[in-house]
């Protein structure tokens, strides 16, 4: 037998022409683009065809009778036994005017060439979209009764089989699919479409969620799914059994699934958490036109919507297809299937294939750079405090990843030693000695900046001073509070200003705040440095409010306890969990990468939701905390004593160890 298939490049049309050539004696002639003639080889080597079998006839889908030669037309005249038409749009996003010209205008030039050439029978690949959103059942049967198909989607799809049925001038079939997912026994899919518009919204769930924790989803209608293997196998053995014509299969599942049972599905596929309580997105139909259209007239209302659309990667009209109300009989189509172990396979058998294939290959964050070369290679970093501890390891990452990489501190000595450490490990630093709380030189040194460097991309404001004293060891020493202050909140804060000014000339620019896992718990015996980073916080949070239109972004990292010089005075931590300055500049970097407005530990933010929730608790376990771990002998102002720890203290350590606070 001669085939003769348009759209034999496609998802489905690719997997047809294979299973056509597993016919003996078969040969497929498929239509080309002249400009895709590079793409032939490829083709055969995929179908395992030779050239004799698989014939390129070279056209455009948008032109009288596909713009097929006079001389390609005599020789395919009387040879073709069956026409398949798959060459479609089937992007629910894509524009009015290239839809028409494709499903609607490419669809009547087919049916011409298909006259034209004399094909024995004419198999039009429609889809269950030409039904529109009719209310009910929609059998196989039906045509005329589609209603709402006003979007461009169903309306060329509804269109298209028009043509068909009213001008095709030899035998005819139309199939139905439903949404068309991966191959259900590998996954393979080629876009993102249909239900695989949810799958960021589950990974998403299953990255902030436990897997035990019950979440909300959302119900709607029905969505009906169908895997492309269980098409190509229905259309390939229902096409050869057809003489007469006229007639219509949906290939769809006869099943059916609510969207509440396929995201279900889903999340059980992806290990996400389960659903356990929906919202019936029908819900919001009885919102008043006027009141949707008077929300959407206000600006934020519109950016947070599509902030939200475009970061789970949803389409605009996602929930005109949540609320599908159409179900579709296919007793045609199975009485065809009736004995040939050709069925639709369930959902849950295959869905986790479904995921791997997407997470493995199609997740849009695949083909997006997150390597921290990727973020900030050519880009100038300033790390403040960067001669030592944390800011030296970061500066390190920063460095290997390609930035220019600027580290200032007080002691030139530390800094000229940092320098040559980076020398020996095959890169440089820009080392600036700086005092940043003295005002005067730190305005010295912001102009320093401006000049030699024309401001920086990414600030990291980690220089800082902590002081672990209690309250009432204090009351003499009100300059602990007034040094912490000067340093950790004016001295960041005006580094910060000075550089914003070229950040928003430039509309580009990150700051990484590095604050303290004590702000969320509220520590005791740091009330000066907790203050200190607290008023920071709260100035980077007004700042990320004012600068969110001009492309500059803040993240505060709630820094759990790090091994580092600042914290050597204090013989207690020896015996504590604490990361290494390495582990500290790994979260710094992701920071940068990600850009997320707030970095914490698990432990600070169960201090922080204790303090919100449960206030009165909270207080009686963090004084609980303040009376069983005495002052540092640093604090008490007696270097030579050592602090002793009971035996709850002890306990304490040991069932804190690996959280690092």
């Amino acid at each position: 037998m001669h085939y003769f298939v348009t759209g034999a490049t496609g998802f489905i049309g690719k997997r047809l022409v294979k299973k056509l050539l597993e016919r003996k004696g078969s040969v497929v002639h498929f239509l080309l683009r002249k400009e895709s003639e590079s793409k032939v080889a490829a083709l055969r080597a995929y179908w395992g065809a030779s050239a004799a079998r698989v014939v390129p006839v070279y056209g455009d889908l948008t032109k009288k009778k596909l713009g097929v030669t006079g001389e390609d037309i005599k020789k395919l005249k009387g040879q073709i036994d069956h026409f398949y038409h798959l060459a479609a749009v089937y992007d629910l996003g894509a524009d009015e005017a290239s839809q028409i010209a494709v499903n609607i205008d490419g669809t009547r030039n087919t049916v011409e060439l298909a006259k034209a050439i004399d094909a024995g029978h004419f198999h039009h690949v429609s889809s269950i979209a030409a039904a529109g959103l009719y209310e009910g059942v929609f059998r196989e049967d039906m045509f005329e009764e589609a209603e709402n198909y006003e979007h461009p989607y169903f309306m060329t799809k509804h269109e298209s089989e028009k043509i068909v049925r009213k001008e095709c001038k030899v035998p005819w079939t139309v199939y139905r699919p439903a949404a068309v997912v991966g191959d259900s026994k590998t996954g393979e899919m080629d876009k993102i479409d249909g239900p695989y518009y949810f799958f960021k919204l589950i990974q998403r769930m299953r990255q902030i969620l436990p897997p035990w924790m019950p979440s909300i989803g959302l119900e709607g209608g029905r969505i009906n799914i169908v895997p492309v293997d269980f098409v190509v196998d229905a259309l390939n053995h229902i096409s050869h059994q057809q003489k007469a014509g006229g007639r219509c299969f949906h290939l769809v599942d006869p099943v059916g699934y609510r969207v509440g049972d396929v995201l279900g599905i889903l999340c059980k596929a992806a290990h996400a958490p389960k659903m356990n309580l929906f919202v019936n997105a029908a819900l919001l139909g009885f919102v008043p036109k006027s009141v949707k259209k008077g929300l959407m007239a206000l600006a934020p209302v519109r950016r947070i919507q599509q902030a939200v659309m475009k970061d789970l990667s949803l389409p605009d009209d996602i929930l005109t297809f949540v609320n599908y109300p159409t179900r579709f009989d296919c007793r045609e189509a199975q009485a065809e299937l009736a004995g040939t172990g050709i069925e639709c396979p369930n959902l849950n058998d295959y869905a986790w294939r479904l995921w791997d294939y997407w997470e493995r290959h199609l997740d849009p964050d695949l083909h997006i750079d997150r390597s921290l070369k990727g973020t900030v290679g050519g880009k100038v970093v300033l790390v403040t405090g960067g001669s030592s501890g944390i800011g030296l390891a970061a500066a390190h990452k920063f460095a290997e990843a390609g930035a220019i990489t600027i580290i200032c501190g007080r002691d030139q000595d530390k800094l000229d030693e940092a320098c040559k450490e980076a020398r020996d490990r095959g890169y440089e630093f820009v080392a600036y000695a700086a005092d940043i709380a003295d005002m005067t030189d730190c305005d010295r040194f912001l102009q320093l900046l401006q000049v030699n460097h024309g401001g920086v991309d990414f600030l990291i404001n980690n220089a800082g001073r902590s002081i672990r004293r209690a309250i009432e060891s204090s009351y003499d020493r009100f300059h602990d509070y007034e040094r912490t202050m000067q340093l950790n909140y004016f001295g960041c804060l005006r580094v910060t200003m000075g550089l914003l000014p070229a950040m928003v000339a430039k509309r580009k620019g990150h700051v990484v705040n590095i604050s303290s896992i004590g702000v969320l718990t509220n520590a005791p015996r740091f009330s000066a440095y907790v203050a200190s980073k607290a008023a920071l916080d709260a100035w980077t949070r007004c700042a990320s409010s004012e600068f969110a239109d001009q492309g500059i972004s803040f993240t505060t990292i709630n820094m759990p306890l790090v091994r580092t010089p600042m914290i050597a005075p204090t013989g207690l931590y020896n015996n504590v969990p604490t990361l290494s300055p390495e582990q500290a500049a790994d979260m710094i970097a992701q920071a940068c990468i990600f850009k997320p407005v707030r970095v914490a530990t698990r432990l600070g933010i169960t201090g922080q939701l204790m303090h919100a929730l449960v206030p009165r608790v909270a207080q009686i376990v963090m004084n609980t905390s303040f009376r069983m771990f005495p002052d540092s002998s640093a604090a008490k102002g007696d270097k030579n004593s050592k602090p002793h720890l009971s035996a709850e203290a002890v306990a304490m350590q040991q069932m804190m160890r690996g959280i690092h606070f």
